[in-house]
């Protein structure tokens, strides 16, 4: 019998203690795993010492491999001479250079050969990677060379040397590079959206396929929609052409830029932010504004009106113009950006249209006549066949007609068009031509439009109350400026806000700041506003808006 000291024993249940054995499937399920991964461990090792042995025996192993960059100004190379691509084409031969270069293109044609074809802006050259050599040039480097992703950036030294024939698929076909030193600065992936090679040529205009539908030509090459190239906008712009029309819009601001100084122009920054919707009220954006609400600016027009009252007596600016439009055309965006101008008249507005022109003349012959703009230009040719043809007859006087004289023109070219009605698309497209073949310009200026037809704030003729001092200029038959004489006197102002279609109120929020300006005495004044992306596409004869906007903002695009 137990004690009555002995510890109580915790009880078990009637399984414990008699669990199964496992099985022998399980057994040598369990047996086959763990060989399994024995012999993976055992392949791995091996395989790093084969990888680790290669390295060792590499001859070329510090010639390529992944860059590392200085972590300190003090170990930098501060002496090591970079060259462009762009300097290759009249390189020596044998000269050695360095140059960081996308990988345009890939090929490892043996394991003693390979070939890259290397970019850099407009500029590709081909570049060999072959076994030996002066520099022992070992397998692993042609092999890693040739295995280099699309689009990656690369440092390459190497030397300068005539092909034994001239290299038809590169831009420098009189060189290529023999490649000694070869280091990754940056990966791109291997599989990317779209190819920067395949939007190297125009998209298809008009009707697209459904999103994201892969179509190809008859040479089985893949046509990228525009779409896709928008939604694409970093490997899109990467192209010859496109880097090509933004330097040139670039030099297009440039040019307004020094034109305005040799003037006497005084930059200023006018706000994007109004406090009530101005200019008609209608096609501005509405912003959450703290506990209120803001509006997108459409123009700088009543800043540039208000810096004229300030005594600044000629002012400019470059910024952003937001229009609240639902207009899906080749031309129209929600967001672009203008070239503002506004000046003091002296005895007539047409001082203001002639110094508009002048400018406009001045642009466009720079663009013609300026070495760095023409090369620009051949390279945008090459995928917008036109780009060189935009016509300017000699001189410095612009070809300059009045609506009347444009309305008269339209009908004779059997046009319907009305005197009292504001010119449409077509009508202006139709009388673009007319202006090419009779007076071999792409560039022309109507004057003299009929009142109803401008804002409010356009001073009326005085000769003839029915029409205005305002005036549009146009490029290939596309307006890309709107200017005009703005009414200085506030009576005559507010008398015609009053008129305005529908009625405005110049005492109201949206106008009493912009309307009080007048009555503390203001010079008479004019000027304009030019559209940069319009500029830019119509001189190289671009077929959409989009092609010259960096980031184009239209009714159904908000990125990238």
């Amino acid at each position: 019998m137990a004690s009555q000291n002995e510890p109580n024993l915790p009880s078990r249940s009637k399984d414990e203690g008699t669990a199964q054995a496992p099985s022998k499937n399980a057994l040598k399920k369990a047996a086959k795993e763990k060989e399994k991964a024995e012999k993976a461990a055992r392949r791995a090792e091996q395989e790093a010492q084969e990888k680790k042995k290669r390295e060792e025996d590499d001859s070329a192993k510090h010639l390529y491999g992944i860059l590392s960059l200085p972590t300190d100004s003090a170990s930098a190379s501060s002496h090591q001479i970079f060259t462009e691509l762009v300097d290759l084409y009249s390189a020596q031969e044998n000269q050695e250079v360095t140059v960081d270069v996308r990988v345009h293109n890939s090929r490892a044609q043996s394991a003693k050969l390979a070939f890259l074809v290397l970019r850099e802006e407009a500029h590709t050259i081909q570049a060999v990677i072959a076994e030996g050599g002066a520099n022992a040039i070992s397998r692993q480097m042609v092999k890693w060379c040739g295995g280099l992703n699309t689009e990656s950036i690369v440092r390459v030294t190497g030397l300068v040397k005539p092909p034994k024939e001239p290299v038809i698929s590169t831009s420098i076909s009189n060189n290529e590079l023999h490649v000694e030193k070869c280091f990754l600065i940056s990966q791109a992936d291997a599989q990317l959206p779209i190819q920067v090679k395949d939007c190297m040529r125009a998209p298809p205009m008009g009707d697209e396929g459904a999103e994201g539908e892969k179509e190809i030509d008859a040479q089985g090459t893949p046509i990228v929609s525009l779409s896709s190239r928008l939604n694409n906008r970093v490997l899109d712009a990467r192209t010859a052409a496109n880097l090509a029309i933004f330097q040139l819009q670039s030099g297009i601001t440039n040019l307004f830029i020094e034109y305005m100084n040799k003037h006497n122009f005084t930059w200023i920054q006018s706000s994007r932010i109004a406090g009530a919707a101005t200019e008609g009220g209608s096609g501005v954006f509405e912003i959450k504004y703290f506990d209120g609400k803001a509006y997108l600016t459409q123009s700088p027009q009543f800043f540039k009106q208000m810096a004229i009252a300030m005594d600044m007596k000629r002012v400019c600016e470059v910024g952003p113009v937001f229009r609240a439009e639902n207009s899906n055309t080749h031309r129209h965006l929600t967001e672009f950006t203008g070239l503002d101008f506004e000046m003091v008249i002296r005895n007539h507005y047409h001082e203001v249209l002639t110094f508009s022109e002048k400018l406009m003349i001045f642009i466009i012959r720079a663009l013609q006549t300026r070495e760095q703009y023409i090369r620009l230009t051949k390279v945008v040719e090459q995928v917008f066949p036109g780009a060189e043809n935009f016509k300017l007859p000699p001189g410095d006087d612009a070809v300059r007609i009045t609506f009347a004289q444009a309305v008269k023109m339209l009908k004779e070219a059997g046009v319907e068009a009305s005197e009292m009605e504001d010119l449409s698309t077509a009508q202006e497209r139709a009388l673009g031509k007319i202006m090419s073949e009779k007076h071999a310009t792409d560039f022309y200026t109507i004057d003299k439009y009929p009142r109803h037809v401008r804002p409010f704030y356009t001073h009326p003729d005085p000769a003839n109350p029915s029409l205005s001092n305002s005036y549009d200029f146009f490029m290939r038959g596309q307006e890309i400026m709107s200017g005009a004489q703005r009414i200085h006197d506030y009576n005559m102002l507010c008398e015609n806000m009053r008129k305005n279609d529908p009625p405005l109120d110049p005492l109201s929020e949206g106008f009493k700041h912009y309307t009080d300006t007048f009555r503390y005495g203001c010079a008479p004044h004019g000027g304009g506003g030019l559209g940069l992306n319009r500029i830019c596409q119509f001189y190289l004869g671009l077929p959409d808006i989009r092609f010259s906007t960096l980031f184009p903002r239209d009714p159904g695009r908000l990125a990238p």
